[in-house]
């Protein structure tokens, strides 16, 4: 890579050299810009040829120049020789002006180290073409290495050159002298122009009508620059010294044989004996046969033969050359007749216009592109020729590239697509549509080619407006999704609208129809089948026209109706145009046909729905069901384990704490928090949520310090105070209450241990252990409330009757500040408890227990004899043997509920029955 670069740099330096060298200081580079060094020509190939631009213009030129370095090796009178020489030539070729010569636009300068002029854009010299590459750059442009002249390029090349011989003979009254491929200046169109005038000969007498041309001895002593080419010289010019119109006339024979020669001359020639090789040539030439120009094509070899005839009368004039058979070629004419438009008035243009598709296919694209492109272009500026002009170049736009197009084509075609009259233009263009926005690039599309569409389809005339809407689908698939939704179909929709031609309102309906599938869907919902509804007239054509837009739309697997948009908006509208008087029968068919298919897709559509939806919701019944069975059973197998294990976990350290025992966690029982919920059981468990927050944003209740008194550690006596509640029983009442009915059982969230106390005196009951003093046993139901709101116990006192406070150890705490109510606080409601649960703990199945056994007891023994083993049921935790854990604590304790024991046999059937029982159990 570095290498090429190197290579690449050292050529461009080498380059800007040579143009430096060249061309620095001489007066052309005031005005011109010099390029890069691209073919070489004139006498010798001596001239070397650049590219350039006018600084003015920036108009494109080249520039020939001479480099006086070429001449060092002469002495000075032969390089003030070849300098004149040169000198006259240009000058010459300066005051001449024919399209068939070379066009100089600025005139020769001289400068210490060159000579320079500018002339019309040329791509090389006919030699370079041929394969003569001398005074060219080392690195040769390919354009130049490859060019193969094609057969109506040789044939209208030297058909050229032949009408400026002809210019030259009859008009100037001048004898070339020196017609060389050489001489021949291919220019950038790839026309033939003829330079190189250093040996022309004047007429002495241009009035006459038999023109005189001085002829000069061959010298030669005299530089090779300062004589003509002897290989393309007639042999008069030597032999005889005399030229005329003739001679160059044979001058162009051998120019014909080296074109379809290869470039290389008839014959070569000795130029230091001159004279004995045109001896040998004009012998040759006497016994010249066809078999000597095989390689010239059959047409034309018996006119090269006359040209190299050596009797200069023999030979054809410039003006017979022109008209012989071989130059009638159809491409020839062509350009010909391009050559000489300027020529032609607008009716004969046209007429050659009219023609000319026919033509152009059977030419060189080279030759379309050099030759004639750039002639019809230039007939733009004339608007009547360009309905004639426009199809010729598009057909030439289908044969060029993509980059050919957009840099030839397209802006030469920028002024015309603004052209509005005449209205054929707008035509061809609509025609062509699919090759323009094929090859234009999008930009050039949204600002030149699609207002032009626009524009059409607001054209006032309805042949325009047809026209585009018939074309509009054949290239739809090119034009960009947002120029269409925004910009043309707003337009066609208007055209139809406004329009007071059928035949447009139609066109327009058809139009939409077949480019509905490059929109989408939501568009054609939302947009397309409202304007359906706004179209006023009720003809057939029009009807059927908005039919078969619901069809295509409803029938398109892409697009496509909603069963909504079908109920609610299409069904409704097609079906009063249904009934339209206007209808034939086959018409009228089609309508319901399209509305049965409508209605049928609607009905399975719809019907699919409602089933699926019933079989959701039959699933989901079921699925409720289920789960609200599962759930409440759960709930109720769990709530009360549950409820229970956390109070046995959590009693006494919320008792010791004051805190408020949690049944819930995150508002939810922890046992449903997984299960699935009914929506009621949802709203019930939200409010609860709501009325937890509620109590948590208010200021906690501080309860008032009491600070107990210290506890005694040595072990107090409690004889007297059992004896003394021994002889209170002893003197209770024998009448017999009445039972209270089983399962009255009431069970209460709240965790307090306070119990009703008998109305009679309690300052000899009091118990100094810590334990609440409101605790005791009624006779008639045996009365223990958990809180001083509720009993788990109660019933209806028996009057009379006194109720029984019962002591708790010492080492037990002191609740004394969780009760919410004076000790002798009476319960606001009592229900009747049933007592069948009880029946186990105080039935013949207990032990009886001595009175001094019972005071030897520690008090937590004692309290032991009425808690179920460890091995009922329920019984979760080590704590389960404390008072504060026992049955007489919790809600739904399974030691409270009568369904977890086994009823005994014996039951308590009157008081007397239990006060005997309390007797054998005290002793």
């Amino acid at each position: 890579m570095e290498s090429m670069l190197n290579k690449l740099k050292s050529t461009v330096t080498k380059v800007t050299a040579d143009v430096t060298s060249a061309v620095m200081g001489n007066p052309v580079t005031r005005e011109f810009d010099v390029g890069r060094h691209i073919a070489s020509g004139g006498s010798g190939l001596a001239w070397k040829i650049f590219n350039g631009t006018k600084k003015s213009t920036k108009q494109e030129v080249a520039v020939f120049v001479f480099d006086k370095k070429l001449i060092d090796k002469y002495q000075k009178f032969e390089k003030d020789q070849i300098i004149d020489t040169l000198k006259r030539g240009v000058q010459q070729l300066t005051r001449l002006r024919h399209p068939r010569l070379l066009t100089v636009q600025h005139p020769l300068e001289e400068s210490r180290d060159c000579l320079a002029f500018c002339t019309e854009p040329v791509f090389a010299s006919l030699a370079n073409v041929l394969g003569n590459w001398e005074n060219l750059p080392s690195s040769i442009s390919p354009d130049i290495k490859d060019y193969k002249l094609y057969d109506v390029e040789t044939k209208y090349g030297l058909l050229q050159v032949s009408e400026g011989l002809s210019f030259l003979h009859s008009s100037v009254k001048m004898v070339h002298g020196n017609v060389t491929p050489e001489n021949i200046i291919l220019n950038k169109s790839g026309a033939w122009k003829i330079m190189g005038f250093d040996f022309c000969v004047s007429s002495t007498n241009p009035s006459e009508q038999e023109p005189k041309f001085p002829c000069k001895e061959w010298d030669p002593n005299l530089p090779s620059l300062c004589l003509p080419n002897p290989e393309y010289l007639a042999p008069e010019y030597i032999l005889s010294v005399s030229c005329e119109p003739a001679s160059d006339m044979y001058s162009l024979g051998t120019v014909m044989y080296a074109v379809f020669n290869r470039g290389k001359p008839m014959f070569e020639v000795n130029k230091q004996d001159i004279y004995k090789s045109f001896s040998r040539q004009l012998d040759q030439l006497s016994r010249l046969g066809s078999s000597s120009l095989t390689s010239i094509p059959e047409e034309v070899r018996e006119h090269v033969k006359l040209l190299l005839n050596v009797t200069p009368t023999v030979r054809p004039d410039a003006d017979q050359m022109t008209k012989i058979p071989f130059f009638d070629d159809v491409g020839a004419v062509t350009l010909q007749y391009f050559d000489t438009l300027f020529q032609r008035d607008n009716l004969q243009k046209s007429q050659f216009f009219k023609g000319l598709p026919k033509v152009l296919p059977k030419l060189p694209k080279r030759v379309i592109v050099q030759r004639i492109l750039p002639s019809l272009t230039s007939e733009f500026v004339n608007p009547d020729m360009v309905p004639f002009v426009l199809p010729n170049v598009l057909l030439i736009a289908e044969e060029c590239t993509k980059e050919e197009y957009v840099k030839l084509i397209l802006p030469e075609l920028g002024p015309v697509f603004k052209q509005q009259e005449p209205i054929q233009i707008l035509l061809i263009f609509l025609q062509k549509m699919d090759l323009l926005l094929t090859k234009t690039p999008p930009d050039e599309i949204k600002n030149s080619v699609l207002p032009m569409v626009y524009r059409a389809l607001e054209a006032p005339s309805i042949q325009i407006q047809e026209l585009c809407l018939n074309i509009i689908p054949t290239f739809a698939n090119l034009i960009e999704y947002p120029s269409m939704k925004n910009a043309l179909i707003p337009r066609i929709k208007s055209a139809c609208l406004q329009t007071s031609s059928l035949a447009v309102r139609v066109n327009s309906l058809v139009c939409l129809g077949k480019i509905l599938e490059y929109l989408d869907k939501w568009f054609v919902l939302d947009d397309i089948l409202p304007f359906l509804q706004q179209i006023p007239s009720k003809e057939p054509a029009v009807l059927m026209g908005i039919l078969g837009i619901y069809k295509c739309t409803f029938t398109h697997k892409k697009l496509g109706i909603t069963k909504e948009q079908l109920a609610g908006k299409v069904l409704p509208h097609l079906i009063p145009l249904s009934i339209e008087n206007n209808l034939n029968l086959n018409q009228f068919n089609s309508f319901i046909s399209v509305i049965k298919e409508m209605l049928h897709r609607l009905e399975s559509e719809h019907k699919t729905k409602l089933e699926q939806l019933h079989i959701m919701q039959e699933q989901q019944k079921s699925l409720d069901i289920g789960s609200q069975m599962s759930a409440s059973e759960e709930t109720r197998a769990t709530i009360v384990g549950n409820q229970m294990d956390k109070v046995f976990h959590s009693i006494g350290a919320d008792f010791l704490t004051g805190a408020e025992p949690d049944s819930k966690e995150d508002g939810l029982p922890s046992k449903l928090k997984g299960a699935t919920l009914t929506l009621e059981e949802k709203q019930k468990l939200a409010k609860e949520q709501e009325q937890a927050q509620k109590l948590k944003s208010q200021q906690p209740l501080k309860p008032q310090v009491h600070t107990p008194a210290a506890p005694v550690k040595q072990t107090k006596d409690l004889t007297d105070t059992l004896m003394d509640n021994m002889s209170s029983l002893t003197n209770l009442s024998v009448t017999t209450p009445k039972m209270p009915a089983p399962g009255t059982f009431t069970s209460v969230p709240s965790m307090g241990l306070s119990m009703l106390s008998a109305p009679m005196d309690n300052t000899k009951r009091k118990l100094t252990n810590g334990l609440n003093a409101n605790m005791g046993f009624q006779t008639s139901g045996f009365n223990m409330p958990v809180n001083t709101n509720q009993n788990f116990f109660s019933s209806g006192g028996t009057p009379g009757v006194t109720k029984m406070a019962m002591g708790a150890a010492a080492t037990l705490p002191n609740f004394n500040a969780l009760s919410a109510s004076p000790a002798g606080a009476k319960q606001s409601q009592q229900r009747p408890t049933d007592m069948s649960a009880l029946n186990d703990l105080f039935g013949p199945q207990k032990p009886k227990v001595s009175l001094n056994q019972l005071s030897q007891q520690k008090p937590n023994q004692w309290l032991n004899q009425f808690v179920p083993p460890q091995g009922s049921p329920g019984v979760g935790s080590p704590q389960v043997h404390m008072l504060g854990q026992s049955a007489f604590g919790m809600q739904g304790n399974p030691f409270l509920n009568p369904q977890n024991y086994t009823q005994p046999p014996a039951t308590m059937t009157n008081s007397s029955s239990a006060s005997n029982d309390l007797k054998d159990l005290f002793g």
